[in-house]
């Protein structure tokens, strides 16, 4: 009895607390009768990421219509190459981000948490970079003379990955809870799952929207 008491207290120790990894799961993830099942979770993620892809989806329809006004202002984004340059990095960056979110739900999976946490901050620090680069982006129009009001396919370029960069942020604040934050509400694996289900949406919905941007607001 005594030995068994040891290893629990070396179990909770390796763990970190109520938020740690107890024989290959999270501790908590038991839950209680008053803890909201997963599949809520996740039902919810899933209504909230259609919202977000139809904002997106009538973003760049607007975008498509305007282009083919009558009225004939849209004028493609002549920028430097070095924009469409920094704007594949981050879209690697980013691609890249979700490939290490994976090794990080596999090592989770595997009860590893100090590997989990290594690769779900590798994340969030790809996150970071991607924002870093978009910042960087609107430099370079600036230094080509275009702005928000320049003419309508620089408000749309600033417009969509404005909006892209908040969701993506609050994304990034989602990992660092998740990582830093022990679980009460939430069961440890469901916040990885909805968390992630998160983070693999922007980054398709960021591809779609580079897409848009390099073949019909570059053109």
């Amino acid at each position: 009895m005594h030995e068994s008491a040891v290893a629990d207290r070396a179990a909770m120790a390796a763990g970190g607390g109520s938020g740690g990894f107890i024989a290959g799961r999270w501790r908590g993830d038991g839950g209680g009768s008053s803890r909201t099942p997963r599949r809520a979770y996740v039902t919810g993620m899933a209504i909230a990421l259609s919202a977000i892809a139809m904002f997106f989806i009538a973003m760049v329809s607007a975008a498509v219509v305007r282009r083919g006004a009558p009225s004939g202002d849209w004028q493609p984004l002549r920028a430097s190459g070095a924009l469409w340059q920094v704007l594949l990095l981050n879209t690697i960056a980013l691609v890249a981000s979700s490939l290490t979110l994976a090794h990080s739900r596999s090592r989770a999976r595997s009860g590893d948490a100090a590997e989990f946490r290594r690769w779900w901050l590798v994340t969030s620090a790809l996150g970071l970079f991607f924002l870093a680069g978009q910042l960087f982006a609107w430099r370079q129009l600036v230094d080509a003379g275009l702005y928000l009001a320049t003419n309508p396919s620089s408000s749309f370029f600033y417009l969509v990955t404005a909006a892209h960069g908040v969701h993506l942020a609050g994304g990034i604040a989602a990992l660092l809870i998740v990582a830093f934050r022990p679980a009460r509400r939430i069961a440890q694996t469901t916040a990885i799952e909805v968390t992630s289900m998160y983070w693999h949406a922007m980054d398709v919905i960021w591809i779609c929207l580079f897409l848009f941007l390099w073949f019909g607001v570059r053109a």
